[in-house]
């Protein structure tokens, strides 16, 4: 039987709040979670994250071995809790179906039977587009692709989750949606919110990238680390959602960890670009959200507004670059540069360079201190590996420290270290790419072993040779929202979910670019002093940092604690500072976006990752670890 969705009427008697759990960030999170938020505390819905980028080149890598193509972590969590929370009335929505949400739905069921539990579980399709009409195009570089896609799944949004709930579903399991719908769509169902409630919607959407993370919210990889109490039994977050869209981010007491307007926001900057985050559901402006700390343990989320969202949904696509191989080496003590051009001619002289599709090398100096400076990224071919594959031409690795600012100042032992390049540790990193697996295996790793008596003084490496792995590429594009028809099956239904789009005019600038008119950089007060004055100190010890990756670009959040450094901030870190401090970002292009209510700034480094995490070399292949080497940089902070 096959019906159409109509808009989701509200839950009668159910004002508000809705609370509802994370259980889970990524693929592989903590087990016990969903055990500790259901035993925890009073919750109504429990949602967990499976699904990153890597995670669908992951699961398309199981697949075409033939194992599940969904996330099986889901089944144990669920074989822990799925009776207490029919017991409880506890909806489980979770992402964990991957590449096959009817086969996770199935296993779920089976579990249930197994158990002697009647559950309806419920499951969400349409976001695979597979086999696609013509070769996607780019979003971020306007090219076709010509390999053969293994994948294409469009970003969902919350609406089949809402109405997979209407439905009397107890469990709901989808496959690709965007991060936010796990929270976007049981508020629907909760409160009947419609395509126009805009700003609800968009309140949801901050609720639901603050808690996706998992423990991220609560104190996870926080910057000021150092002040979250029991970090190694850290709560996972919960949002109590609101009617008017506004939420309170908390986790259960007597948990581990912290929910501070500090926490928050180093999530809120985590993997955004522009104040205007695009979704199916709505635009929320990161631009308006106002965060206060209402008890501890407790942050209050208002004042979040929204716009239309863009007529088009985002679409993962991923194909199979080809085969890759690393070695990595120590190189210890005196003349580190001259040390890792004679380790390299000692390989290449065994294993032509050339012979490769691609080559990347990477120098990072760990410094005689125990410090550690920027990577030095030396890879052949054009500047943007994001866009292109590189070429065979030689070029020699550079070495660049972290202890200096351009301005003159110097941040002690560390950068005087690196910048003498004569003494220390560091670890030379070699990666070969190519095609055929045979040429990238242990052809390359053993060249490499063999050069072990005939090489630079102190040899030893970190890898033993082995063979080459396949490697996937994450290819961003999009497709018309309503070329995409959601399904829902739950009880024997099949519900299909229409594109629904808000009605009245459209607002403009829904291409993701910044508020018109300049406004937040309008908001920044100005700063009268000089940004080149003050006591030289890390940057880390006035402001906090966060950074991740989105595809083959990296984003790093800065922001400050106190609202009177801000227009220092604004002032000093500007995207030509950014360079002088962060040497590995070279020339490639950077946008900066303001965010006053935050007291943050937001950079995007286009194609620092080169072509995603699952095909990136770089030793930080998902940009984690870039504002902490930024916030390590020693500059001049004013008193």
């Amino acid at each position: 039987m096959t019906a159409e969705a109509g808009l989701v009427p509200a839950q009668a008697g159910r004002p508000g709040p809705i609370r509802v759990a994370n259980c889970g960030g990524f693929y592989g999170d903590r087990l016990s979670a969903a055990e500790e938020m259901v035993e925890g505390g009073p919750i109504d819905v429990l949602t967990g994250d499976w699904l990153a980028e890597l995670t669908m080149s992951i699961l398309a890598g199981n697949r075409l071995k033939g194992r599940p193509g969904y996330a099986r972590t889901f089944l144990t969590q669920m074989e822990r809790v799925l009776g207490t929370c029919l017991d409880r009335g506890i909806r489980v929505v979770a992402n964990a179906g991957g590449l096959d949400p009817a086969g996770c739905a199935e296993a779920v069921s089976a579990l249930a039977e197994r158990l002697g539990l009647r559950a309806a579980v419920a499951h969400v399709t349409g976001d695979d587009l597979m086999p696609l009409a013509g070769p996607p195009v780019n979003a971020d570089t306007g090219e076709t692709l010509r390999a053969t896609p293994l994948t294409a799944n469009a970003y969902l949004g919350g609406r089949p989750i809402a109405v997979a709930l209407e439905h009397g579903a107890d469990v709901v399991v989808t496959g690709r949606v965007t991060d936010a719908a796990l929270v976007t769509g049981p508020g629907m169902w909760w409160f009947g919110w419609d395509p126009g409630d805009l700003d609800p919607l968009a309140g949801s959407v901050v609720a639901g990238h603050v808690i996706e993370c998992g423990c991220q919210a609560t104190g996870g990889n926080y910057a000021f680390f150092e002040e979250v109490p029991d970090l190694a039994h850290c709560g996972f977050p919960i949002a109590e959602l609101y009617a008017d869209g506004s939420s309170v981010i908390t986790k259960h007491p007597g948990t581990g960890g912290l929910v501070s307007t500090g926490t928050v926001t180093a999530q809120l900057l985590y993997e955004i670009a522009s104040p205007r985050y695009l979704g199916p559901d709505v635009t929320a402006r990161f631009d308006t959200i106002r965060l206060e700390q209402e008890e501890p343990d407790r942050v209050r989320i208002t004042g979040v507004r929204g716009e239309p969202p863009p007529d088009t949904l985002k679409v993962a696509v991923t194909y199979l670059g080809g085969y890759r191989n690393t070695m990595t080496l120590v190189l210890t003590g005196l003349d580190i540069a001259a040390k890792s051009r004679i380790a390299q001619e000692a390989i290449w002289a065994r294993v032509p360079r050339e012979s490769f599709e691609q080559v990347h090398v990477e120098l990072t100096p760990l410094g005689a201190d125990g410090g550690s400076g920027s990577p030095s990224p030396s890879h052949t071919g054009p500047s943007h590996p994001a866009t292109a594959h590189t070429d065979s031409s030689h070029t020699s690795t550079k070495h660049t420290g972290t202890g200096h600012t351009g301005t003159g100042h110097t941040g002690g032992g560390r950068g005087e270290v690196n910048r003498r390049d004569d003494a220390g540790t560091a670890l030379l990193r070699i990666t070969v790419m190519d095609p055929d697996q045979r040429r990238a295996g242990r052809a390359f790793s053993s060249a490499v072993v063999e050069t072990g008596l005939a090489s630079y003084p102190g040899f030893y490496g970190l890898t033993p040779p082995g063979d080459a792995s396949p490697y996937g590429v994450y290819w961003p594009s999009s497709v018309d929202a309503r070329a995409v028809l959601p399904v829902v099956t739950v009880n024997g239904i099949r519900v299909e979910v229409p594109h629904a789009p808000p009605s009245g005019p459209l607002l403009g600038e829904q291409a993701g670019g910044p508020p018109p008119g300049g406004a937040a950089d309008a908001a920044i007060p100005p700063y009268a002093g000089d940004v080149a004055a003050g006591q030289v100190a890390p940057l880390g010890t006035v402001a906090g940092a966060r950074s991740g990756d989105k595809g083959g670009d990296a984003n790093l959040g800065v922001w400050v604690r106190d609202p009177a450094r801000y227009p220092w901030l604004a002032a000093f870190l500007t995207v030509d500072r950014l360079r002088e401090l962060l040497p590995e970002v070279g020339d490639l292009p950077i946008d900066r976006f303001a965010l006053p209510n935050l007291h943050a700034l937001n950079f995007v480094v286009h194609g620092l990752l080169g072509r995603g995490v699952a095909a990136s070399p770089l030793l930080d292949a998902q940009a984690k670890a870039l504002g902490e080497r930024l916030r390590a940089v020693c500059v001049p902070i004013p008193r």
